[in-house]
């Protein structure tokens, strides 16, 4: 019930902002529309992706029948719920572990960040322990949830015998933005509701239970300003909030990535490979440069490269000479699901695991990115 079609986010979008207009509010005119429908077409997005509740009510064609009630905190704390109480009961269910069992709760939610946490709502819902560890992260965009691993790594490392849950989304009931800002309504047709859980543990009986062992991390913080800008949540002159993306957006994505490859592949690399970046240093002016850029799938078998649009995946697939079957899991994901924020290369693991692709001694990239400008990979 919570799928929605190019032509039911149209429709969404024009109904919502005729009910916005009844009540004196800022809204879309029909120009805003249309760009949106336009950008839609072109986004990589299919017709099942989902929004959440307090958004999708607004499709009904019948004006008269439209809730009159305004979308607030309540709607984006049901979405919450929904998301991540599915997403923890299937992660419990199927590692066959009891809530209490958990010593480390990290979830990750870039733009929703209430009062109790949302750390706090899972701890309620399942009667974790008064031991537990608990942290929420907010605002580190799509890239959030390799952080999240970093830190659930971190802890294992200095807690034995332990079990750590991460919980992954973006939840976006409240962050349609009403004004004119061509660079602000991308986000209307980009995000989509998901979310995921994973489960990390160094307890020894899981080695042979576990799908995975974490082998390598790398993150990337890209500070100059153009990249600092490229993805920042903002108001524009009449007030209204949103989330402005440049026009370099693409640029940025290219520049940080290839950064941040560069740094993994020295740990993942054959060694014909190493090799050859070791002797591609240079060093000027007391700065060290990498000026050999090696094919990533030269070190790994599969990648999950963040669903961030079409047009990144498109400027990603050129600079980094992938096929079009290397791209799979990432288009794939972006055209059933869209954009789910930090827990897309979630979906795209889940996605290689459904075709079979992944053999035992396989090695699988998770690349993500977003605002900050950072890129992370595991």
């Amino acid at each position: 019930e919570r799928k929605v079609s190019h032509k039911d986010i149209a429709k969404i979008i024009r109904n919502l902002s005729s009910e916005r207009k009844r009540r004196g509010l800022a809204h879309h005119s029909e120009i805003d529309a249309q760009f949106q429908q336009k950008i839609l077409a072109n986004s990589g997005t299919g017709d099942a992706t989902a929004w959440p509740p307090a958004i999708v009510q607004y499709r009904n064609e019948n004006d008269n029948e439209i809730p009159k009630h305004f979308i607030r905190m309540k709607h984006t704390r049901e979405e919450a719920e929904t998301i991540l109480f599915q997403c923890m009961d299937k992660l419990l269910e199927k590692t066959h572990t009891k809530p209490q069992k958990i010593d480390c709760l990290i979830v990750n939610c870039s733009l929703f960040s209430p009062t109790p946490s949302l750390c706090a709502m899972i701890c309620q819902r399942y009667g974790l322990n008064a031991e537990v560890k608990t942290y929420n992260l907010s605002g580190q965009g799509c890239s959030a949830s390799v952080i999240a691993v970093d830190l659930a790594r971190d802890f294992l490392k200095s807690n034995s015998h332990s079990n750590v849950v991460v919980l992954s989304t973006e939840l976006i009931s409240e962050s349609i933005y009403h004004g004119h800002e061509k660079s602000m309504l991308i986000q209307n047709t980009l995000f989509r509701s998901g979310g995921a859980a994973i489960m990390l543990s160094n307890k020894w009986y899981y080695i042979g239970a576990s799908k995975y062992s974490l082998h390598s991390l790398c993150r990337t913080q890209v500070s100059d300003d153009e990249s600092y800008k490229s993805v920042y949540e903002t108001e524009d002159e009449e007030g209204n909030k949103g989330i402005a993306l440049s026009k370099k957006i693409t640029d940025v994505a290219g520049k940080t990535i290839a950064m941040n490859l560069k740094t993994i592949a020295i740990k993942v690399l054959p060694i014909v490979e190493k090799i050859k970046v070791a002797l591609s240093v240079q060093r000027k002016n007391g700065k060290r440069k990498i000026t050999y850029t090696p094919h990533i799938k030269r070190a790994v078998q599969h990648l999950c490269i963040h669903t961030g649009g079409r047009a990144v995946l498109d400027t990603l697939q050129e600079k980094l000479k992938l096929s079009d079957d290397d791209m799979k899991p990432s288009r794939h994901v972006l055209y059933k699901y869209g954009n789910t924020s930090s827990s897309s290369i979630w979906y795209e693991l889940d996605f290689l695991e459904q075709e079979k692709r992944v053999k035992p001694k396989d090695k699988v990239l998770q690349l993500a990115f977003g605002s900050g400008f950072k890129c992370n990979s595991i």
